[in-house]
């Protein structure tokens, strides 16, 4: 039986600032390490959803060739949770990656991130050629892509180029998530870069920034408007943090509340919304249905301190709807 899901990207572990407005250029305490990475967090919500997923990635080494610590934190939170890691490889000579995080009063965030010389970075097309990743995509129902993935170095961008090619020939269903980070890449160069993807995509989750920022448009309505284009059936979700989203097709518009709660860490937040939404949008709800459940995924992520933390079983989403407010 095939994935219903599958991903690709930078598996890491978060460092973090325990409170607002401690930078990292100044000593300091850090909480941590925390299981991380965008496309693991993703993964590991849509599996507690209940979700079939895998994801590909690369993870240090000990000198004996056993996973390295940081390796194993991610590792071992991954299998717990049923996320097939026969794509995630251990590579001696190098160490797993890490993100080190500050958040400042505003509600923005500062990151130093090791990767290029990580074993993340070492994500590389000829990945795609081993028997156990080119296996993961028979009977895969979609592709979820993430511009932080695509950003991390030109390596990495062949490595999703060449899974789009094959999830295409395989006739999997395409979602993107532009996920800017600035700190990997250039907004001019993410335009050019995630051009092809957008194009390619059933499914695109940018927030409103996001999708302004890529496009140029001078309104959300106006960059959804585009984002969406003439591709038939393509739905746009814009993320409006806790306002909720707003459901753009074909057919037009469709606001989503959000839910009410405390924030406590926003890390993984949109990551948790992407995987809440594609896993019942593949399951058949509506694209409204499904974002409501998204929603929920988002705000209870921000709930709990830690990437993962917050990511949520379906019964415990399903119990949070029916009790939690709604903005309005």
């Amino acid at each position: 039986m095939g994935l219903h899901l599958l991903t690709f990207g930078e598996a890491l572990v978060e460092i973090m600032r325990p409170d607002v407005d401690m930078p990292l250029d100044q000593p300091g305490t850090f909480t941590g390490p925390y299981p991380s990475g965008a496309p693991f967090i993703f993964a590991v919500q849509a599996a507690r959803l209940g979700a079939r997923v895998g994801a590909i990635g690369c993870v240090g080494a000990e000198i004996d060739g056993t996973p390295d610590g940081f390796a194993r934190c991610l590792l071992d939170q991954l299998r717990a949770d049923g996320v097939d890691t026969s794509a995630v490889l251990t590579l001696a000579q190098h160490t797993t990656g890490a993100a080190f995080v500050a958040y400042r009063k505003d509600g923005g965030r500062d990151f130093i991130f090791h990767l290029r010389h990580a074993a993340a970075g070492q994500l590389a097309p000829s990945m795609i050629d081993q028997p156990q990743i080119a296996a993961l995509f028979n009977g895969l129902e979609c592709l979820h892509l993430m511009g932080s993935s695509l950003s991390m170095h030109d390596d990495a961008l062949a490595l999703g180029t060449r899974m789009l090619e094959q999830a295409q020939a395989s006739g999997a269903k395409i979602s993107f998530d532009p996920n800017l980070r600035p700190q990997l890449m250039s907004l001019e160069r993410a335009k050019t870069v995630f051009a092809p993807f957008a194009a390619a995509a059933d499914v695109i989750l940018p927030t409103v920034e996001e999708a302004m920022l890529l496009t140029g448009a001078p309104t959300a309505d106006k960059a959804a408007v585009e984002l969406l284009g003439d591709k038939s059936g393509r739905i746009v979700i814009l993320k409006r943090g806790e306002h909720g989203c707003s459901v753009f097709s074909q057919t037009g518009r469709v606001d989503v509340p959000g839910f009410i709660v405390q924030e406590i860490d926003p890390t993984g937040a949109g990551d948790c919304f992407d995987a809440g939404f594609l896993t019942h949008w593949l399951r058949g709800d509506t694209p409204v249905e499904a974002a409501r459940w998204a929603n929920a995924c988002g705000a209870l992520a921000v709930t709990k301190r830690g990437p993962m933390e917050g990511a949520a079983t379906a019964a415990q989403v399903q119990t949070f709807i029916n009790v939690t407010q709604q903005r309005i």
